[in-house]
């Protein structure tokens, strides 16, 4: 059996730490607030009307809140990753992402905020939903992208070869846009659509990043992380390479937190087509207003000029 990528029980742990503490102002939601406004909007742009619906997985109940004002009286099944005081509008369970307790072509609409790049099994995840899915259901998501933390990544890889002669991982290699529209299709969406937005916080010192990072609960769950302390002159060092690469000419420094968007829909017979090849009614060049070029038109490079 293949090693888990992630180790998903730490990972509750740590966002459980992060949520209680949130409870005195500590719980850092800036990047889900964002992708929660992004929701709101995108399902605005959406015609089709939805009468039940799933938040998977999502780190608080903001998307579920959306859902539940967007729906206006629907079901709608929040799947939390930690236990939580029931909400007005929906209803709750705790379930893991890659084991869904839903009825095959049960629902209309699943979305997921900010939890799918810590599952192992992505391709599998997303089966299950287009199985839970109905004809023409849609599937909205959003998952932190490969660009994400890149500053962090190069400082703490140049501090660690520098003081101590190798590179342990420290920040998780999220997915690119490209690998998660090839997901989509595998997992038997139609009209797949991947975007990606880039998010740039600054902050006074790169420790101001590290905090945030812990009061999200996203610090390092990697099941291959070095489990001995970091030595402090390591992150000393790390801090002192990143303030020097990636900070900004007033001395604050960046972060980028990539945002990948996916959408998908389950096959139904009303969904747009493409024409199959050679089918067209009428020819590019008329639509232009310029001449067609065929191989009979074409000059013979063997005759003179």
């Amino acid at each position: 059996m293949d090693t888990p990528l992630f180790d998903t029980a730490l990972a509750r742990r740590r966002l459980a730490r992060a949520r209680a503490n949130g409870r005195g102002g500590g719980y850092a939601d800036f990047l889900l607030a964002r992708a929660a406004e992004d929701l709101d909007d995108r399902m605005g742009a959406v015609l089709r009307r939805f009468t039940s619906a799933l938040d998977l997985g999502t780190p608080a109940p903001a998307a579920a809140r959306i859902l539940a004002r967007r729906l206006d009286g629907g079901r709608i099944i929040r799947l939390a990753p930690l236990p939580e005081t029931p909400e007005p509008g929906f209803s709750g369970a705790v379930a893991d992402p890659e084991a869904l307790p839903v009825a095959g072509s049960s629902l209309d609409l699943a979305v997921s905020l900010l939890a799918l790049q810590g599952v192992n099994d992505l391709p599998g995840t997303l089966v299950q939903l287009r199985r839970a899915l109905r004809p023409d259901g849609l599937f909205l998501g959003c998952l932190l992208g490969g660009a994400t933390l890149t500053e962090l990544r190069q400082s703490f890889g140049a501090a660690e070869s520098e003081m101590e002669g190798g590179i342990s991982p420290r920040v998780a290699p999220f997915a690119a846009v490209r690998e998660v529209g090839g997901l989509l299709q595998r997992a038997g969406f139609a009209l797949p659509v991947v975007d990606s937005e880039t998010v740039t916080v600054r902050y006074a010192d790169p420790f101001g990043l590290m905090r945030d990072l812990r009061a999200m609960g996203l610090t390092n769950t990697l099941t291959e992380r070095r489990r001995t302390p970091l030595r402090r002159a390591t992150l000393l060092r790390a801090a002192e390479i990143y303030a020097t690469r990636f900070a900004d000419p007033d001395g604050r420094v960046r972060a980028t937190f990539e945002l990948l968007w996916l959408s998908g829909w389950v096959p139904h017979e009303s969904q747009q087509k493409p024409l199959r090849p050679g089918s067209a009614q009428a020819r590019l060049a008329d639509a232009l207003g310029t001449q067609e070029i065929t191989s009979a038109t074409l000059p013979d490079e063997r005759s003179p000029r």
